[in-house]
């Protein structure tokens, strides 16, 4: 679907997301950003901070910051390691079939 404004076409981000990636390339995205934005949120409803997190999960702040920011894509270790202070557990689940088909 094109956007239209002063005679100008312009797609939009759906659109261009599923020109540059696989169906699979955007399910690993949001998955990563859902998992990542659970643990900033039960990182912050415990009022630790990524140091702290850190300590407790057994790895060092800045693995937790680019966590965080996105910037790197975590060892699933690493993310067990980070879910369980935190009282998270990370689990499987069928895919909504309707989002998928």
């Amino acid at each position: 679907m094109s956007i239209t404004q002063n005679g100008n076409a312009f797609k939009t981000w759906d659109d261009v997301e599923q020109e540059l990636f696989t169906p699979e390339e955007i399910a690993e995205s949001e998955l990563r950003v859902a998992l990542i934005g659970e643990i900033i949120k039960a990182r912050q409803a415990k009022g630790l901070t990524q140091q702290q997190l850190g300590e407790l999960a057994g790895v060092k702040q800045p693995v937790i910051a680019r966590m965080e920011k996105g910037s790197t894509s975590p060892q699933l270790s690493t993310v067990l390691k980070v879910l369980t202070p935190l009282g998270m557990k990370l689990a499987i689940v069928p895919i909504d079939d309707k989002k998928h088909a």
